[in-house]
């Protein structure tokens, strides 16, 4: 059984527009070293569809997404 990892930051964007929860996440995953784990909390609906294809076009890894209620959490593995 694969356990999932603690993340080493976490950024929580419920309520933050699209485009601008992409580019925050981005920011974010820059400044962590690769192969680091950030949790990333996001509203439900066009950011869940949108965040993490943006983070894989540039490299990153979803590794976990799970949903509570009116909010996800997602896993992200920064790339390098």
């Amino acid at each position: 059984m694969t356990r999932t990892p603690l993340p080493d930051d976490r950024l929580d964007l419920r309520g933050v527009k699209c485009p601008a929860n992409s580019a925050r996440a981005l920011v974010r995953l820059e400044g962590l070293d690769a192969g680091a784990v950030l949790e990333i909390v996001l509203d439900d609906g066009e950011p869940v569809e949108t965040v993490p294809a943006a983070l894989a076009d540039e490299g990153h890894v979803v590794i976990d997404r799970r949903r509570d209620g009116a909010t996800w959490t997602l896993l992200v593995r920064a790339g390098g």
